[in-house]
């Protein structure tokens, strides 16, 4: 692309009335607008990045416990939840985990990697913010934080010609590329909102039903009243609903149950349905006890060998007689044992987009291009992130997407 005379823009500072034109404007300075607007600054583009936000990448400076799980080696579409699977393939290959791990390793940051791929920052998140603003600096975007979208109004069509007027609290801007990069409805308090849905909306982009997800799940308080004392106890599951399984820690809260594999099972769980919980995936329980029949030990004190021991107190209250297990009909025990390996339980919701980590469902990738994200009927129009239809499973799946999903836009603005 000719970049030779082009003059890089300045923006006009707070509550001006100029206008001023630029090659690509992008509204949301999080993960995926960062990345776009690095990537399209590298072009010899001139970028706005503008953000109502008073600070830079809230999501990625909370994630992780504060040391940002930024991505995992293991990403692949599989991972991810869309009504179009197949969307995501194109740019996750294009934008994997190495070249992210190669740009920390060219800003001299350190990383390691925990359980099932996921890749922490050393340096902390704080680090991975202060790396990606390096970037946007070095490609010339100019960055503008405080910055509310007020008015979007499509201009002429026609090639080369600037398609966006956009008014916002620091002026209005031409643009010839509007990114939209705003996210979903999770963590209100750090700045979510239904912007880039309502812009959707405004172009006639279809969307796909939104819900939260990676999200703890709660249950009526007179069916969880047995187990509201457990607070605290973190069980080793295996949690599945329909087709999806997940085998990690699940805990137990006052209002439910979270932990990793709750979080993983909540963005495919629907609402009124039963979640099935293997308790002790790794123990055939009935062969156990027909190994121990003549065991004067009393229950629940024989299944503290296999779970926690108020845990196995109350489950023993609920589901049986608790005396030696000598003294228990084998059916008893038979029973037993299959509640413990198919724990049946209905949640009656969940904690809701104020503690989800992601939102599911978004612009429907149907009226996405897979490969630059630019939506097919309205030429000069792109979303990325979270706000599109495409949500990743818990360990760094989301800012991957958020990653690739930016470099693609990036390169086609």
């Amino acid at each position: 692309m000719e970049t030779s005379g082009r003059t890089r823009v300045r923006v006009a500072s707070p509550h001006s009335s100029s206008t001023v034109t630029v090659d690509v404007l992008i509204v949301g300075a999080g993960a995926s607008g960062l990345m776009c607007a690095i990537e399209a600054g590298k072009r010899g583009l001139s970028v706005v990045l503008v953000d109502h936000a008073h600070k830079l990448a809230e999501k990625i400076r909370i994630s992780g416990g504060g040391r940002c799980n930024f991505t995992n080696i293991n990403t692949k579409a599989d991972f991810y939840l869309s009504q179009n699977p197949h969307f995501c393939r194109s740019a996750l290959a294009r934008y994997t985990p190495q070249h992210f791990i190669a740009l920390l390793e060219k800003h001299g940051l350190h990383y390691s990697e925990k359980t099932l791929g996921q890749l922490f920052c050393d340096d902390g998140s704080e680090a991975i913010i202060q790396m990606l603003k390096e970037e946007c600096d070095s490609a010339g975007v100019k960055l503008r934080l405080s910055c509310e979208v007020t008015d979007i109004q499509p201009l002429a069509q026609a090639k080369d010609e600037k398609k966006f007027k956009v008014s916002t609290s620091c002026g209005n801007l031409l643009a010839r590329s509007l990114v939209i990069a705003t996210g979903g409805l999770s963590i209100p308090k750090i700045g979510a909102s239904s912007f880039g849905y309502k812009v959707a909306e405004q172009f006639g982009i279809s969307m796909t039903k939104l819900h939260p997800g990676l999200v703890s799940l709660s249950f009526h308080p007179e069916v969880w009243a047995p187990y509201a004392e457990l607070a605290g106890i973190s069980i080793d599951a295996e949690v599945s609903y329909g087709k999806q399984a997940f085998r990690e820690s699940v805990l137990f809260t006052h209002r439910g149950l979270s932990g990793p594999a709750i979080l993983q099972i909540s963005s495919y769980w629907e609402s009124g349905q039963p979640l099935h919980i293997d308790l002790l995936p790794d123990i055939d329980l009935e062969k156990v006890f027909i190994e121990h029949r003549s065991s004067k030990m009393r229950l629940d004190n024989f299944l503290t060998q296999f779970i926690p021991k108020r845990f196995a107190e109350v489950w023993s209250g609920q589901f049986a007689e608790n005396i030696p297990l000598n003294q228990h009909a084998e059916k008893a025990l038979t029973e037993l044992a299959n509640h413990l390996h198919n724990w049946i339980i209905t949640p009656n919701g969940t904690l809701g987009y104020n503690k989800a980590e992601v939102t599911c469902g978004g612009v429907d990738t149907q009226a996405l291009s897979s490969k630059t994200m630019e939506a097919t009927a309205v030429p000069g129009l792109y979303f990325i992130g979270e706000v599109v239809d495409v949500t990743g499973q818990l360990g760094g799946y989301n800012f991957q997407w958020a990653w690739a999903s930016g470099y693609a836009a990036g390169q086609a603005v």
